[in-house]
């Protein structure tokens, strides 16, 4: 089962995804445009082009998970960042995302942040 957990890593391919590919294609865009290694466990998000539809590719231990969301209306928001075909997302902005809340009128307020959970 994909589980969006704060301890995993997500990066969202920046290009737009037919979304008739699998498994196996969406691995190779992992491997091969995003330069990342797909067995880690970390959640790779795709998009197409009218953002209506995203994928969610995960390997878990003993097989890949795929996660498929097709809205009836609206889109998704693609988060602005750097980087020409990935970037890292955090927990927050992805849930934020796949319910349809604009990031950019998000304000996050500071929070105290230890240094060994800290990821940069």
């Amino acid at each position: 089962m994909l589980h969006l957990a704060t301890s995993c890593r997500y990066f969202l391919y920046r290009g737009d995804t037919d979304m008739r590919k699998g498994f196996d294609s969406l691995s190779g865009i992992v491997s091969n445009e995003m330069n990342q290694q797909v067995l880690t466990g970390d959640v790779f998000v795709f998009l197409n082009r009218k953002r209506n539809h995203v994928k969610l590719l995960r390997w878990e231990g003993d097989g890949f998970a795929l996660y498929h969301k097709r809205l009836e209306r609206g889109r998704y928001e693609r988060p602005t960042a750097s980087g020409s075909t990935g970037a890292d997302l955090d927990h927050e902005q992805l849930l934020l995302m796949l319910q349809g809340i604009v990031l950019k009128s998000v304000r996050k307020l500071k929070r105290y942040q230890h240094s060994t959970l800290a990821r940069g």
